[in-house]
């Protein structure tokens, strides 16, 4: 059987590039902006010195770009340096300059055939994927370069904590499950700033050694290791009417952080997985893994717990009162508050 290839994700691309393992060209593109901006800037960084820059990096816009223009700054030989940059932004605005032009970034073909190995070039197409299918093809023809797809990343806790743990580990900090799940369900996907507090967390711990846990979270960042959504639904797998309740009291009281949509969102999440652990009839951990898309054995530890308290019809009902608290919350069918949905909510769930 032939050996899987590794897929390229933006932190082997960052280990690659740190390690000044340079492709000749490299095509970053997607819906996810902050991947390709960090990935564009990495390489600017590591490749070219401050003084190197004046004379070996240039950056094209593609509102104003002409394709042949770039493709002759590529072929430009480095002055002073070992290696020249271009990097060529938003090219998704390149305009197509004639009619026999279906896409103008397919131009870039005839240099992927032979790169100059002196220069990086660099292309940033945001919003989507690049359709420029004859170049890409080149391009991993005669091996010239990488194309990562940069896919904008849901707000589900689930991905988030693979994303966090991801880069916990390309900056050599550990970091515990419960510390994944609260910056996931505090931060969501707002990467700037999820990586953002994540740098702050690691500058704090120095060379201490040690990893990010819940207390550093809440003592940094302001998000409570004992009040979060994350607790909630564990009071709730558990049955722990006492804790489920004193977590709302603290949502009411702290309603900025803490607002309905996402809560019923992780709930609705959770129990769904619930059901599909009920309903699998093979419950050997890889089966149930792929069956519910979670990650990590231990998150699915804590579903399959939470399968052994509720009944199939419960995790039923479950679902159906999760759906009408959502629609009363946005004012069709009820006046209540907020927190007063989400109390009935959990009394229902309780005695599910």
């Amino acid at each position: 059987m032939a050996e899987k290839k590794e897929s390229i994700t933006y932190f082997s691309l960052c280990n690659d590039i740190k390690a000044r393992k340079f492709q000749p060209i490299y095509v970053l593109h997607g819906e996810e902006p902050y991947y390709i901006d960090k990935l564009s800037d990495l390489i600017v960084d590591t490749v070219l010195t401050e003084d190197e820059r004046d004379f070996n990096l240039q950056v094209f816009y593609g509102n104003d770009a002409q394709v042949p223009d770039v493709i002759n700054s590529c072929k430009q030989f480095p002055m002073f340096a070992e290696h020249r940059v271009v990097v060529l932004r938003e090219a998704q605005l390149v305009a197509k300059q004639g009619p026999g032009h279906k896409d103008d970034l397919n131009l870039f073909q005839f240099y992927a055939d032979r790169p100059l190995e002196s220069t990086i070039l660099v292309i940033c197409h945001k919003g989507g994927k690049i359709s420029a299918k004859k170049f890409t093809d080149s391009l991993k023809q005669n091996k010239s370069g990488v194309v990562m797809e940069s896919a904008k990343v849901r707000n589900d806790s689930r991905d988030l904590m693979g994303i966090i743990h991801g880069y916990c580990t390309s900056i050599n900090v550990a970091i515990d499950n419960k510390s994944m799940a609260m910056l996931s369900e505090f931060i969501g996907n707002d990467l700037s700033r999820l990586f953002g507090e994540l740098d702050k967390l690691s500058i704090l711990l120095g060379d201490s050694g040690k990893g990010i846990t819940p207390e550093l979270i809440e003592k940094n960042i302001g998000i409570s290791k004992d009040f979060n959504t994350f607790e909630l639904q564990d009071a709730l797998r558990t049955r722990n009417a006492v804790k489920a309740y004193r977590i709302i009291d603290y949502f009411e009281k702290n309603p900025k952080n803490n607002t309905l949509p996402p809560i019923i969102s992780i709930l609705f999440s959770f129990f769904s997985n619930v059901l599909v652990v009920r309903a699998t009839k093979d419950k050997s951990t890889q089966v149930l893994l792929e069956a519910t898309g979670i990650k990590s054995s231990w998150q699915l530890s804590k579903v399959q717990e939470a399968a052994n308290n509720y009944s199939t019809q419960a995790c039923v009902n479950i679902i159906n009162y999760l759906r009408e608290c959502d629609v009363k919350s946005k004012g069709m069918g009820s006046l209540q508050d907020g927190y007063d949905l989400l109390r009935e909510l959990v009394y229902k769930i309780l005695h599910s």
